[in-house]
């Protein structure tokens, strides 16, 4: 069984920081992409922030110079700095992973349970 679990979500003022973790637990043979995704109230799902197993990055333009995305593979664990907060980050923020089980063999995506983020004065 693999388990995603994210933390750290809250309530902050616009200007303020957060940081989100994700910590991936189970029987786990590797994890490779890891991602940050999002859902705001009445809008769709977006892709907030990617980093592979290797370090690279990727964010999306609404992000980009504020949030920072980092892994700790010896912790299993991936984190989301959050800086320079504005109301449009109010959302659901998800941590989603493709992971390698030990018990299966096979790589699937795994989603944590979601972590509620509000920016707000």
């Amino acid at each position: 069984q693999v388990q995603l679990v994210e933390s750290g979500g809250g309530l902050v003022q616009p200007g303020g920081s957060l940081r989100l973790s994700c910590a991936v637990s189970g029987s786990i043979f590797s994890i490779y992409d890891m991602r940050w995704y999002r859902r705001a109230p009445g809008k769709q799902r977006e892709l907030v922030a990617t980093i592979t197993n290797g370090g690279s990055t990727n964010y999306a333009d609404s992000v980009k110079g504020r949030f920072t995305i980092s892994r700790d593979n010896a912790k299993n664990t991936m984190y989301l700095q959050m800086d320079s907060l504005g109301p449009e980050d109010t959302a659901v923020y998800y941590c989603y992973a493709d992971i390698k089980a030990f018990i299966t063999g096979s790589l699937r995506g795994y989603w944590g349970q979601g972590t509620q983020v509000t920016v707000s004065s």
